[in-house]
């Protein structure tokens, strides 16, 4: 792997406008499974596949259940961010990236530093009422039981989209933004089997584009550089130029 990263640790040094897109893969480092992989989600037994629970249908029919599932395998307030979210920090302090984009609901990268993250599928950390809009906080979702219900009555929905649910429209376009005027598009940590999410790639038109996946992708063949290996102990072994 000595030959890809001396190319990577070169278009670093050469690159100005870096954006970074992740998935799942970044963080389970920071001890969260991701959805795919051989101890994630979708390899365990539960009475519903993930994929029921985790709809806007099953939500609305189910909420019981949904959030019994959620407080015990979506949230992970311990968590601490891992060398791939401190690097991308680091780079962004140092004027390098301009965004990262993720698909993760963790909030590990703000909880990093970076201050510029776009996150399409929403936060554990942000919940509304569905009544009357009242925010309320990760931990008033972990120390509620059952559906958790706001001081007006209403029902509590984190600020997370579920299946069947369209992505935020400022939240994608401003992340279509920064892929089109990247001149470094870093993939990282995702299958890039999720839509429309995965599709984001198809706007970056640089020469730069870079895959950092331990598994095989659909878009191994339109990378410009391609690295099978942890995300973590690839970032973390950037050298960072530029004033911090």
């Amino acid at each position: 792997m000595g030959h890809e990263m001396d190319t990577l640790q070169n278009w670093f040094d050469k690159s100005s406008r870096i954006v970074f897109f992740g998935g799942a893969g970044v963080s389970t480092e920071s001890g969260i499974p991701d959805f795919r992989s051989t101890d994630g989600l979708y390899h365990q037994q539960y009475d519903y596949p993930p994929e029921t629970i985790l709809s806007h249908t099953f939500y609305q029919a189910r909420p019981e259940e949904f959030y019994r599932f959620y407080r015990n395998k979506m949230l992970f307030p311990n968590a601490e961010p891992n060398a791939a979210h401190r690097k991308l920090a680091e780079l962004e302090r140092a004027g390098k990236l301009t965004a990262v984009v993720t698909q993760n609901i963790d909030g590990l990268h703000q909880a990093a530093g970076s201050r510029e993250v776009l996150e399409l599928h929403g936060s554990v950390h942000r919940n509304y009422c569905e009544k009357c809009r009242r925010f309320y906080s990760l931990e008033d979702i972990i120390s509620s039981s059952g559906v958790p219900k706001c001081t007006c009555g209403g029902r509590i929905k984190p600020d997370v989209v579920l299946y069947e649910e369209a992505l935020d429209g400022r939240t994608l376009e401003r992340a279509l933004d920064h892929i089109r005027g990247a001149d470094m598009l870093i993939i990282g940590g995702t299958s890039l089997a999720v839509y429309p999410a995965a599709s984001l790639v198809n706007y970056y038109g640089g020469k730069k584009l870079v895959l950092i996946n331990k598994s095989p992708t659909p878009y191994d063949s339109s990378a410009d550089l391609l690295i099978a290996a942890p995300i973590g102990g690839v970032l973390g072994a950037i050298r960072v130029n530029g004033s911090l």
